[in-house]
């Protein structure tokens, strides 16, 4: 067997001359079983050299190493993509879990607003009937007191033909209310 490899501007070629038989060995084994089936796989009518037995082992070892280099990339390969999908899927729950606390943090805040300005609303509408109350209560002791001491009336009419003309002033305190009207009265004749 033979094979052809090229590096370069050189060229190397490979011979194999004998194969080796690799066996694995069942799981059940034990140390004394392991010591005695390490005898060596090689035919015993010949015995190789033992610088292509190194080459060989050199290329097997190279050849093995290659296998688990293999291995070993795509197992990190495979665990990377599983990494990268539950990262992906845990930011997901995050993210949905913090608009969801959002959410109902926005709904409690504005239903806290909501009954603050109701409650502050009815505060300042009991305050002001309050203030009106009172208001009203002073106004109309005040106007009583006013026009109960210092109001009069006073007033002159003069009839001509069918009309009556009025004239009426009313003094409350500081204030005139003066009315004049013109009245026709119906005579029959």
């Amino acid at each position: 067997m033979g094979s052809h490899c090229s590096k370069g501007d050189g060229c190397c070629e490979i011979t194999i001359d004998e194969i080796y038989m690799i066996r694995e060995l069942p799981v059940s084994a034990t140390t004394k079983e392991l010591k005695q089936k390490k005898k060596p796989i090689l035919p015993p009518s010949s015995k190789p050299s033992s610088n292509k037995v190194l080459k060989a082992r050199k290329i097997q070892a190279w050849w093995r190493g290659t296998l688990v280099r293999r291995t070993l990339l795509t197992a990190a390969l495979n665990a990377w993509i599983i990494q990268c999908w539950w990262r992906h899927t845990l930011a997901r729950m995050l993210e949905k879990r913090r608009l969801t606390v959002l959410r109902w943090m926005a709904q409690e805040t504005r239903a806290c607003v909501t009954i603050q300005s109701w409650v502050r609303m009815l505060q300042v509408r009991q305050g002001y009937r309050r203030l009106r109350y009172a208001t009203h209560i002073i106004q109309v002791s005040w106007r009583w007191y006013n026009c109960h001491t210092r109001g009069f009336f006073e007033g002159t009419y003069e009839i001509t033909g069918d009309k009556l003309s009025l004239r009426l002033d009313i003094f409350l305190g500081s204030q005139v209310c003066r009315i004049s009207d013109c009245i026709s009265l119906p005579i029959k004749n």
